[in-house]
């Protein structure tokens, strides 16, 4: 069921994501307190033996390192990026924004994670339907992030909306296209003091779904 309209689904660079990730980024796009928030949340909610799909990824899968996975595949725009992120045991690189069909077999996988990512999404909708497809009985999305964007790459949904309309939007995509309601987690830490001022840590989202 589409959520978005039309000018919800425009960014302010409309020309190809490809051209954009280009050139690998080895940074981290998240400070150190959301990656531990993040990499917390993965060891409670992730069984061991499962089959995980990082989609949307790059070189860090945040991926708790004591757990045993049965497959870790990953997806993104940047071979060199993907490369370099050793948990996966296989990935492909495809642009959603052109085309939203995950290829991969239905109930294949018993996790979906996409960090940092779905505000880049213009048909999240498509997208959320796949993942559900592919979705084993019992399995989960997980979606994460912060208040952080390449904001000229991110459609006017994002752009234009506060950090809690982010979280209805994303909530109200899952529960349309496959999912049931999710939980929700939001962590917002005090000030971290430097010394030169006081820095504000990254605020933590999450959602949390099963299929319908």
């Amino acid at each position: 069921m589409e959520v978005l309209n039309q000018y919800q689904r425009k960014k302010l660079d409309e020309s190809n994501d490809e051209e954009f990730y280009s050139n690998p980024k080895f940074v981290y796009h998240l400070d150190a307190n959301f990656r531990q928030n993040l990499s917390d949340l993965y060891e409670k909610e992730i069984d061991n033996n499962s089959t995980v799909l990082d989609l949307m990824s790059s070189w860090d899968s945040y991926l708790p390192k004591g757990k045993q996975y049965k497959k870790v595949i990953g997806h993104g725009l940047n071979q060199q990026e993907l490369e370099k992120n050793k948990i996966f045991d296989t990935y492909w690189i495809q642009n959603f924004n052109l085309n939203q069909e995950i290829p991969l077999e239905n109930e294949s996988v018993d996790y979906c994670l996409m960090v940092a990512a779905w505000q880049y999404l213009q048909f999240p909708e498509n997208l959320t339907k796949e993942m559900a497809r592919i979705l084993s009985d019992k399995g989960k999305i997980i979606i994460a992030f912060s208040n952080r964007a390449f904001w000229h790459k991110a459609p006017n949904i994002w752009t234009s909306s506060t950090e809690e309309e982010r979280v209805r939007y994303v909530r109200k995509v899952l529960i349309t296209n496959g999912f049931n309601m999710p939980k929700i987690i939001k962590k917002f830490n005090e000030p971290a003091l430097n010394i030169f001022n006081f820095l504000n840590k990254d605020p933590f989202y999450c959602l949390i779904a099963t299929k319908q």
